[in-house]
């Protein structure tokens, strides 16, 4: 043995490494393919026609007559919706921020207030939607059925939720940044 890391032989370090890299990808699949719609929706250089700039137009107009408090608000509620469809941190930001980002701008809310109303709106979530990978099988292992978790967590989640809300809002008053 020429080699050795905590008793590992370089085929143990290989074999790790491989399993690691084996954990890693269906992230990196989520992340590929949120690029994937960016780019399939126009690309996020806001000098060119792409749909996602047409959305970006249009949910601009929405915002743009919203006081600030309203539209860090609709920032929070819209990523928590998101969160539902693309439960990946990642993959979500990869497909939101391009669209978020000069939306929060158009909005007169600064780019932190965004990223909070993202993080929030991604990261508690995720106890509670169907299409988180994690939860359903946290939950299959403790075996509890999804509506049985709901019907426990759900006024939790509408607490959460509440305060996310009430920090944002206080992010967008205290003018974070």
């Amino acid at each position: 043995m020429i080699f050795k890391l905590n008793d590992m032989t370089i085929n143990d370090v290989a074999e790790s490494f491989g399993e690691g890299a084996q954990q890693l990808l269906p992230a990196a699949l989520v992340v590929g393919m949120a690029k994937g719609i960016v780019i399939i929706l126009g690309g996020d250089d806001p000098a060119a026609a792409s749909v996602l700039n047409t959305v970006l137009y249009a949910a601009g107009g929405l915002v743009d007559d919203m006081p600030e408090v309203l539209s860090a608000s609709f920032i929070l509620v819209f990523q928590s919706v998101i969160n539902f469809f693309v439960v990946s941190g990642s993959g979500q930001a990869a497909l939101t921020m391009p669209l978020i980002a000069p939306l929060a701008d158009i909005a007169g809310v600064t780019r932190q207030v965004a990223v909070l109303g993202f993080q929030l709106g991604d990261g508690l979530k995720n106890m509670i939607v169907p299409t988180s990978a994690a939860l359903m099988g946290t939950l299959g292992a403790a075996r509890i059925g999804w509506g049985t978790w709901f019907r426990f967590i759900f006024k939790f989640q509408l607490l959460m939720f509440g305060l996310a809300l009430a920090f944002v809002i206080a992010a967008v008053l205290i003018n974070f940044s």
